[in-house]
């Protein structure tokens, strides 16, 4: 390789950003020649050292950006701490398909019984299979909408939350959402219906939604639209954080104390 050669590869390498390739080539080449490689063979593992560099790149941004309050994977999940789960329907929940097909997952169930962690492991997958995802509770997602119409930006936000392939809205229920509210959130779930994948979750069921949302008639259009393309899991288990405090000896054996925070 001549010197000519040599400086316009690496020159060729930055002005494509091939920051990987440019910094590992010239050991490899070396390594390469050693062991006979062809130059299909280089050409293929500097290549797949590039992508896998940017990719575990844009993984990491896509992380940064997405909202979630804390990485929760689903091979973290105790799956058996909740007989009521079947498992049949997690593994299918992690194929994805729901994103692919815009579909709305719906997590139900008391406290602490693990449907943040479910709804956050779906969406680290999400991510690193290239999706965009956002995360949000419900009372941060109406504040937001709220703000935004005294703006007289209402319908852009709207537009800007419903540009995500994959959009968690979580803790539903656990403040109510007052008629404003829940005017903005139906919008919202309307203009998401049928073009991208939502995961909800709620300490509340289907039927005490329109109490949640003020109004059982917007209750009844919003939930017709979220159901209508849907997987509902219903966790009827106990709470893992209120188990922990039995092992610690923190509360009575036959407490129903709730203990607050994300679920």
């Amino acid at each position: 390789m001549t010197s000519i050669s040599y400086e316009r590869l690496h020159q060729n390498m930055q002005n494509l950003k091939l920051e990987t390739m440019e910094a590992i080539v010239d050991n490899y080449l070396e390594l390469a020649a050693s062991e006979n490689k062809s130059v299909v063979e280089i050409l293929d593992h500097l290549f797949e050292e590039e992508y896998r560099s940017k990719n575990n790149s844009a993984i990491e941004t896509r992380l940064r950006i997405s909202g979630i309050p804390v990485k929760k994977t689903l091979d973290e999940f105790d799956i058996s701490f909740q007989p009521s789960l079947d498992p049949a329907v997690i593994n299918e929940l992690r194929t994805l398909r729901f994103v692919h097909n815009a579909e709305s997952v719906c997590l139900l169930g008391p406290p602490g019984t693990g449907k943040t962690h479910l709804a956050i492991g779906l969406a680290i997958e999400a991510i690193h299979k290239g999706f965009s995802v956002f995360y949000t509770t419900a009372s941060s997602l109406l504040d937001k909408l709220k703000k935004a119409e005294q703006r007289g930006q209402l319908d852009k936000m709207i537009k800007t939350f419903a540009k995500y392939k994959l959009l968690v809205i979580d803790e539903i229920g656990y403040l109510p959402m007052q008629k404003e509210g829940s005017h903005m959130f139906f919008q919202l779930v309307s203009k998401r219906y049928e073009k991208v994948a939502t995961i909800f979750t709620s300490n509340k069921p289907y039927g005490e939604w329109g109490e949640v949302m003020g109004d059982p008639v917007i209750a009844a259009a919003t939930l017709d639209r979220i159901l209508h393309h849907s997987t509902t899991v219903s966790i009827k288990g106990e709470s893992y954080r209120l188990q922990a405090r039995r092992r610690a000896g923190a509360c009575a054996p036959n407490t129903h104390e709730t203990i607050g925070g994300t679920a």
